[in-house]
This record gives C-alpha cells, sequence and structure tokens, in this order.
C-alpha cells in the first residue's frame, strides 16, 4: 500500500507560491529551511531525520523546492512528497557525526552547483535543529552569499490554516478530547501516575474512527499536590492521594496537526481557594475566546483576560496562549504569535491557538487551557471536555 499523502498536490504548491512572494518582499532569493514542520508544510516530508542535519530549499527561480537530507532518508522524501526525482539529494554516510566535516558542505556545494552562490539567503536561526556549527559551515561555505536570519518566514506563512489543514486540526481536538476523558476517568487514590500516561499514550495513537493519532510534539504533562503550582513536570511512579490538586496537560496530532489541553481535577472535597481560582480561570477564558474575532489583536485578547483576573486579585506573568499547528518535537507552538502585552498581531479566521490559561501561585496552580480556531464569531473551541475543575470523589 502506498503512503497516503495528508494533502493534495496543488496545496503545496499555493504554499510554496505563498512563500516565495514573502521571500520577494523580505529581499530573499533563497531559502533554507531546517525546521522539520517547515519542511513538512512546504513538501509534505515526513520522517524521523531531524536528528541530522536536513533542509529544503526553496529559491524564487526554482519550480518546486529542494530536499537535502541523509541519503538513506532520501526514499523517504520520494515516499512522502511529490517533488521531482532530481530535486531530492543526498549527503554522503561518511558526513554523519563527522569530527571536522559537515553535511552541510555538501549543501553549500549544491548551492553553488545550482548557480546561487552570491544568493541572497535567509536561514532559520531560531529553528531548533539549526545548530551554530551546521551555520558556520554556511556562512564559510557560501562566502560569496549574503546570509541572513529570515525571522520565521516560513513559519508566519503557516499562521493561517487552510480548510484542508482544518479537517486536521478538528480531528486533533477529537482525538484529545477522548484521551482527556479517559486520562481524567482513571484519576483515583492509589493509581500510579506513569500508569494514567500510559493509557494516555493508547488513546493519543489509537484516535477515532481509523483516524490514527501521530506522536505529539510535547509528551504527556501531570503534575500532582505542589507539583501543580509548576506547568511542565511529567509522571513519576508515585500513586495518586487519597486528596489533592492534579493538573494535566495532554495533546493529540493528526497528521502532525496538533491539539493541546490542560484540565484540573482534585481528589476530594476541593478547598475554596482552588475552586475560586478555577472558576475565574474558566470565566476569563470563556470572555476571551467570545472576543476572539479577525481583526481584534493578540494584545487585547491578552487584556480581556487580565481584566478578569485582576477583578479576582490575580495576575498571570507569562503569556496566556500561542499560535498552534503543523508541527514536531520538542514543542506544539508555532513561534509567532503570542496572546500577551504588545503583541499587535491582528487575528484572522482560520488562525489557530492554544489558550494556555494557567495560573501557577506559590504551593499550587490550576489551568483550564483550550484549544481554538478564529472565526468571525469567535473562538471555536476544538474540544469537549468538561469546563470546570474536576472533583473526584
Amino acid at each position: 500500500m502506498s503512503f497516503k499523502k495528508p494533502f493534495q498536490k496543488a496545496e503545496f504548491e499555493q504554499r510554496v507560491a505563498n512563500v516565495k512572494q514573502r521571500m520577494e518582499a523580505a529581499g530573499f532569493d533563497l531559502l533554507i529551511c531546517q525546521d522539520p514542520a517547515n519542511m513538512g508544510w512546504l513538501t509534505g516530508f515526513d520522517g524521523w531525520s531531524f536528528y541530522t542535519p536536513q533542509a529544503v530549499l526553496v529559491h524564487l527561480e526554482e519550480a518546486s523546492p529542494i530536499w537535502f537530507g541523509r541519503a538513506q532518508d532520501a526514499k523517504s522524501a520520494h515516499i512522502t512528497t511529490d517533488l521531482p526525482a532530481e530535486n531530492i539529494v543526498g549527503f554522503s554516510e561518511p558526513l554523519v557525526h563527522h569530527p571536522v566535516r559537515h553535511p552541510f558542505d555538501e549543501l553549500c556545494e549544491l548551492v553553488i552547483a545550482r548557480g546561487w552562490g552570491s544568493a541572497r539567503i535567509g536561514v532559520e536561526l531560531d529553528a531548533h535543529y539549526y545548530t551554530a556549527r551546521a551555520h558556520q559551515h554556511i556562512v564559510e561555505g557560501l562566502p560569496n552569499a549574503t546570509i541572513s536570519d529570515n525571522q520565521g518566514l516560513v513559519n508566519w506563512a503557516r499562521l493561517v490554516k487552510s480548510e484542508a489543514e482544518l479537517v486536521y486540526m478538528r480531528e486533533a481536538g477529537r482525538i484529545v478530547t477522548d484521551t482527556m476523558n479517559q486520562a481524567l476517568a482513571r484519576l483515583k487514590p492509589g493509581v500510579r501516575q506513569f500508569e494514567i500516561i500510559a493509557e494516555v499514550y493508547h488513546a493519543q495513537i489509537t484516535g477515532f474512527d481509523n483516524k490514527f493519532g501521530d506522536y505529539t510534539s510535547l509528551c504527556p504533562l501531570i503534575q500532582v499536590g505542589e507539583g501543580t503550582s509548576t506547568p511542565h513536570l511529567t509522571w513519576t511512579d508515585e500513586p495518586l492521594p487519597d486528596r489533592g490538586l492534579i493538573a494535566m496537560e495532554l495533546g493529540a496530532a493528526r497528521r502532525h496537526y496538533h491539539a493541546p489541553l490542560t484540565r484540573t481535577a482534585h481528589i476530594g472535597k476541593p478547598p475554596a481557594e482552588v475552586s475560586r481560582l478555577t472558576e475565574v480561570i474558566i470565566e476569563g477564558g470563556d470572555i476571551a475566546l467570545r472576543a476572539a474575532k479577525p481583526g481584534t489583536t493578540c494584545a487585547e485578547i491578552e487584556a480581556i483576560w487580565q481584566d478578569v483576573l485582576k477583578r479576582n486579585g490575580y495576575s498571570k506573568e507569562s503569556r496566556v496562549g500561542y499560535s498552534i499547528g503543523l508541527n514536531y518535537p520538542p514543542d506544539w507552538g508555532e513561534r509567532t504569535a503570542s496572546l500577551r502585552p504588545g503583541d499587535t498581531t491582528e487575528l484572522q479566521a482560520g488562525m489557530c491557538f492554544h489558550f494556555q490559561s494557567g495560573v501557577w501561585l506559590d504551593d499550587f496552580g490550576a489551568a483550564v487551557s483550550e484549544p481554538f480556531v478564529v472565526t468571525e464569531s469567535g473562538g471555536e473551541r476544538l474540544c469537549d471536555v468538561a469546563r470546570e475543575l474536576i472533583v473526584v470523589d
């Protein structure tokens, strides 16, 4: 059975055309993209090969992008993309973890051979897998080129989702809805944390109606008791207590499109301060999502949320949300628009965000977050899990 590509070829052609317009406006002839999400978004390439240097090149005068990576991964490019064979280039195997030479030495040779040695080149200085050494070899290998940071050019091109992308976003929302509901049902005194997370992984991948889930860019997160005062702890072998607070941030991915979700639960009757904080978080989120319409800025959404918190004696220093979509480890955020003060990005229909409405105090914290898509009538929630402090009797 052949690989089932997530999108039609025309979808990728439209994306590349969009990026080329942005390149012209920014003054670039050539982009060297190493972010695996950008590589996948531009070409459809999908493989666990981002641990080694690889890139997708987009040139204004080249009809199709060029995939460049480890030779043994070139077949993955042939299988998962519609790129012409001549635009799939593998580097020599001896360059893997070579102490002196680097795979991008051959990338530079490819650029020069194509006649682009004096090009204005944009690189992804903030991409997770673009190392200082990789950049050094590009700079040294292309001495006649003008090389500068493209400042997330492709990331920003990904911000507004197409209707085809939104299908996967909504499917991811359905998967994480089921995953979270199953995880919440497992919260009982004495159940060990890793047992809950093992079932989370099963639900994430099983999906629904034969629509499987992909591995997520973040692992499942769970905090118990005082651990809820910080957001990014993972599981242990400790059993859940007879009484106490639990927070879980889980995600689901459908064809690598992500929907993250957070819920807070309490075993036994919750203290008044926990109930009150959760109620304020929910109220602020509800009001903010109703306002998440085209034309509203990210900063305005954050201000609406903060107003509710401040009225109730709380505040949140960290951002309240960020754009989401197609991604690979280690993060499901797109590193573009954030719901925070000073971000003047105007919302457009089709943008997707994780409204991460967590508040972490000195001794405990709570979060009831939502992934949503911007629509003319406000933020459409991608999930359907009870928006309340979950009380486990």
